[in-house]
């Protein structure tokens, strides 16, 4: 069958992989990250950046199981495609002991079983020195199996894979789908067209511009900022893993520790959007993207960074824009539009970690085969 994957992005990238390796005849189609994403004005995607989270614990029953699929598939991907992109810094979640996030994420670690280390007061303090906690708070370290994942690093390794197992890789966008009796005609924006048998729609975000609101999903606007710092200071806090901290107003922070950036310089990164920003047409969410973020969300989320390391020489702050996708069940959308076109999106905002996994979901979708049960049923809590 010949099946065609419109995204070739995080999860676009892994089903292409996927489905090639189930012997299928895969052609990925999706524009090169542009030279200057302030005139793109084609579609963007989720993986034009350096760092991003990944671990294994989740409160969420489905995205714990993905997540341990995926992650578990890392080592293999890298060393089958020759692209290193995971470094195993460990990843660290803390919040108030004794509150309902951290009890659902002690009941993912007991009953899946994830190794990590329970601290508490002082022993986290110790545990962690560049951090400065509240008092009363639990930590959660995973020091394997977790930290920081290179999106762009992945998509490469996924796109390597796919076009040396057979598939044809074609960067162009694609403006519509054309579903006939037989197949599929996709018409791009260079003017050609496409036909397949079947197509496969991971376009994220950008989704709502190909299939319109024939299924339902939100798209957040968020805003992330970057903390440049020296080559001492990042020596300084060695062994800093990615932080969560889980909050009693249901806001949860991130950080990463250093990353090197494409130009070459060190930064910390952090999110923390207080509130959900909807953006709902192709026209906005290209406006958003073209932006670097909100500035009153990047000036909060800086005084976040500074309370939770005090102590940290930042040199300077820049600051960018980028989405979350949800649907209503808290479960990206595996599903069949028609006969010949289906879907694989809306991943939570936890999309780079676990891509991979997402990705081979996808693949069974546009295939025609079933999917395990536990992945159409509405993302709930461990308890």
């Amino acid at each position: 069958m010949h099946i065609a994957v419109i995204g070739a992005g995080m999860i676009g990238s892994a089903a292409a992989r996927h489905l090639t390796d189930m012997g299928h005849q895969v052609t990925l189609v999706g524009p090169a990250e542009p030279a200057d994403l302030a005139t793109w004005t084609g579609p963007y995607a989720s993986h034009y950046d350096a760092g991003r989270i990944t671990r294994q614990l989740d409160p969420y029953l489905f995205y714990s199981r993905v997540s341990r699929a995926s992650i578990g598939r890392y080592r293999a991907l890298e060393k089958a495609s020759g692209v290193e992109f995971f470094s195993e810094v460990g990843s660290l979640m803390a919040g108030p002991d004794g509150s309902e996030q951290m009890n659902r994420l002690e009941a993912t670690r007991d009953r899946d079983g994830v190794p990590c280390e329970t601290l508490r007061g002082a022993a986290l303090a110790e545990r962690f020195p560049f951090f400065d906690f509240e008092p009363g708070m639990l930590g959660l370290y995973e020091p394997a199996m977790a930290g920081v994942v290179n999106p762009r690093g992945m998509v490469s390794a996924q796109i390597t894979c796919a076009t040396a197992g057979g598939a044809r890789l074609v960067r162009d966008t694609v403006e519509g789908i054309d579903d006939g009796a037989s197949g599929v005609t996709l018409r791009l924006g260079s003017g050609e067209t496409l036909a397949a048998d079947r197509a496969l729609v991971a376009t994220g975000g950008f989704t709502r511009k190909l299939l319109g609101d024939v299924l339902p999903f939100s798209v957040y606007r968020r805003t992330v900022v970057f903390f440049e710092i020296s080559e001492a200071e990042a020596e300084r806090i060695t062994g800093m893993p990615t932080l969560i901290t889980l909050l009693p107003n249901g806001e949860d922070p991130y950080m990463l520790p250093p990353v090197r950036y494409p130009d070459g310089k060190l930064y910390l990164k952090m999110g923390g959007d207080r509130v959900d920003n909807a953006v709902t047409t192709p026209e906005e969410l290209t406006e958003w993207f073209r932006s670097t973020g909100d500035p009153e969300v990047a000036s909060y989320v800086e005084s976040m960074m500074r309370a939770r390391m005090p102590s940290l020489d930042i040199l300077s702050t820049s600051s960018g824009a980028c989405v979350t996708t949800y649907t209503p069940s808290n479960v990206p959308h595996f599903e069949a539009v028609s006969e010949h076109v289906f879907t694989a999106f809306a991943d939570s905002g936890r999309g780079a970690k676990n891509s991979d996994e997402l990705g081979r979901l996808g693949a069974l979708r546009v295939a025609g085969e079933a999917l395990p049960e536990w992945a159409s049923e509405a993302a709930v809590a461990a308890t």
